[in-house]
C-alpha cells in the first residue's frame, strides 16, 4: 500500500477562487501526473481513484483535482477558459508539492482534453508530457477530427491511452491523426475497451486487469520521457 492521498488546495484566481486537490505520492515516485477527471465524474471517482493508486505502485504520484463545477456539485462544465485556467493552477500547485519530482499532466476524456488546449495556447512550465486516458476526439455518434486539430500546437510527447470500442474516438480516425502529429506521439489500444476501459466478459480480462494494464503502460512510457 502507498498510504493515504493527502489534501492539497488550489487556488485558481480571485473570481474563480480554491478548488480540492488529492496527492498520493509513494515513497518511490519517479515522477508526478497532474490527473484531471471527466465530464461527469469528480477526482475521487472509482476510476480516477483505481488509476492513481495502479500508478503508485509503479512509482508515479499523482495530483487530483477538481474542476470549479465539480467542486460546486453542478454537472454542467465550467467554460473552456475557467477549465483551461484550473488546468495552469494546478501544474502550479504541483510544483510546490512534487519536491522536484518531474511532471506529467493529462486527465480522463474532458480532463485530458482541456489539459491539451492549455498545453497548445501556452507552454504547461515544467510539464514533460501529456496522458489522455480516453481522448474524446468528437462527440457520440458524430464522428470527426476537429477537437484534435489543436494538438499540433502541443509541443510535448504525447500518450493515447484509448479503447478500441470508445465510442468517442473512432480508431479510423485517430490513428491518422496521430500518425500526423509525428513521432513523439504513441497511441497505445485497449483491445474490447470502451471509453472507460471497460471490456465485455468475452474478453476473459476483469476491468480491474485492465486498468492495472493502462497504469502500466503509462508508468513505462512516463519512465522513457523523464
Amino acid at each position: 500500500m502507498n498510504g493515504a492521498a493527502k489534501d492539497v488546495p488550489i487556488p485558481i484566481n480571485a473570481k474563480t477562487g480554491v478548488v480540492s486537490g488529492l496527492l498520493l505520492k509513494p515513497a518511490d515516485a519517479k515522477a508526478l501526473l497532474i490527473f484531471a477527471h471527466g465530464a461527469g465524474a469528480g477526482m475521487r471517482h472509482r476510476f480516477m481513484e483505481a488509476c492513481a493508486m495502479n500508478l503508485a505502485e509503479h512509482g508515479i504520484a499523482t495530483l487530483r483535482y477538481q474542476f470549479p463545477y465539480m467542486e460546486k456539485r453542478i454537472k454542467r462544465p465550467d467554460a473552456e477558459p475557467v477549465l483551461t485556467d484550473t488546468v495552469r493552477a494546478a501544474v502550479t500547485a504541483a510544483k510546490k508539492v512534487a519536491a522536484n519530482l518531474p511532471l506529467f499532466a493529462g486527465g480522463k476524456s474532458m480532463g485530458g482534453r482541456m489539459t491539451s488546449l492549455a498545453a497548445a495556447k501556452e507552454p504547461l512550465a515544467g510539464v514533460c508530457g501529456l496522458i489522455f486516458f480516453g481522448f474524446p476526439l468528437h462527440a457520440l455518434g458524430k464522428p470527426g477530427a476537429e477537437r484534435g486539430a489543436h494538438l499540433a500546437d502541443v509541443k510535448l510527447p504525447i500518450l493515447f491511452l484509448q479503447g478500441s470500442r470508445d465510442g468517442l474516438a473512432d480508431l479510423k480516425l485517430l490513428k491518422p491523426l496521430c500518425k500526423q502529429l509525428g513521432k513523439s506521439v504513441e497511441l497505445f489500444v485497449v483491445d474490447g475497451g470502451d471509453h472507460s476501459f471497460h471490456v465485455l466478459k468475452s474478453a476473459k480480462r476483469s476491468d480491474d486487469e485492465v486498468l492495472a494494464a493502462v497504469a502500466q503502460k503509462a508508468a513505462e512510457w512516463i519512465g522513457k520521457n523523464l
